[in-house]
């Protein structure tokens, strides 16, 4: 507050001479010290970091950015797929995995039933599916993370072939680690750690329950509301992380009709003590195990479709990505942490 003070300084000849020393205002008038506004005087503003719309903040904001914040350091980091600098700038801050929210992909596709099994994203030609699940996981994670799409990120989708013929096998096109969640939590360190029922050294707070883009727990998106029945998640991967089947992968991510096969799914939080189908020698064992995360079961369809509530296995009446518990989700994987 400016406050005046006048002190006497002199007297000359027909005049009083008054000097006044004090606080500089800034003009609009005083204030009282506790307003958020501080006028010229204050810091340079910082700008809050678009979020996906509706996600929830662990901090108890079901719409905010987990840090609030998105002035994090950057570097200029980013690579083609030969390795070389395209003179992006990325954040440093770790941020390298997450399922694909239901939200997001409800935005990105236009529809409240996503997008299904096919993932071309306005992508064509030979490789679609695969491509445009990879610029799928870009833009969510650009969303969260303003800077972080400039990395190189990979769908964990195996494919029959690519753009040139070859078989696709999910494990070999996330790079080789370590990977960590939107809060920097540990999903792995190496690709050996992939290779078990849940990743080998992910931290615990995740191990159960893994997170989407914003970090949040995908069990339980919204924590006003009640845990939803979500796990199964799109890989076509076998416990090895190689292809499933040639069916498992709805025409290689770009058929929704429900007629291309039925997508082999791994589960994002496990289903402990359920059993289920699979060529495994059972529960615990690898393939079929209700607790894998990157092959549990067979979903019945290609075609979108969102179920959320618990009603047991893939319904042999339905031709959805989601009729298990799910809605077409997938992991989202960076090639540098």
């Amino acid at each position: 507050m400016t406050r005046p003070l006048s002190l006497l300084t002199g007297l000359l000849p027909g005049a009083l001479v008054l000097v006044t020393l004090g606080c500089t205002g800034d003009g609009d008038g005083e204030t009282d010290g506790t307003s958020a506004s501080t006028g010229a005087t204050t810091d340079a503003p910082t700008t809050d970091a678009p979020t996906t719309a509706g996600s929830a903040d662990p901090t108890g904001d079901p719409t905010g950015n987990p840090t609030g914040d998105a002035t994090t350091d950057a570097t200029t980091a980013g690579t083609d797929s030969n390795g070389e600098s395209t003179g992006e700038v990325i954040p440093t801050e770790k941020f390298s995995f997450f399922v694909t929210s239901l939200i997001a992909l409800q935005e990105l596709s236009g529809s409240q039933e996503g997008f299904g099994g096919d993932l071309r994203f306005g992508e064509d030609g030979p490789g679609a599916g695969l491509r445009g699940a990879d610029k799928i996981c870009a833009t969510i994670a650009e969303k969260s993370m303003p800077g972080a799409g400039n990395k190189q990120w990979r769908a964990f989708l195996s494919a029959v072939s690519d753009e040139n013929g070859n078989q696709v096998n999910a494990i070999d096109r996330v790079g080789e680690g370590p990977w960590y969640d939107r809060l920097g939590r540990t999903f792995a360190l190496t690709k050996a750690d992939l290779l078990t029922e849940r990743p080998t050294n992910i931290d615990p707070a995740i191990k159960d329950d893994f997170p989407n883009e914003d970090g949040v727990p995908n069990h339980q998106p919204d924590p006003n509301q009640p845990e939803v029945d979500n796990h199964d998640t799109l890989t076509g991967t076998n416990e090895n992380g190689q292809l499933y089947s040639k069916t498992a992968t709805c025409a290689d991510w770009t058929g929704n009709t429900g007629s291309e096969g039925k997508p082999r799914v791994g589960h994002s939080w496990p289903r402990y003590g359920m059993g289920g189908p699979g060529p495994g020698p059972g529960p615990g064992m690898g393939d079929g195990s209700m607790a894998n995360w990157m092959s549990s079961l067979d979903e019945s369809g290609c075609a979108p479709g969102v179920s959320l509530i618990e009603m047991g296995p893939p319904d042999p009446n339905s031709n959805t990505v989601g009729s298990g518990g799910g809605y077409g989700g997938f992991y989202c994987f960076a090639l540098t942490p």
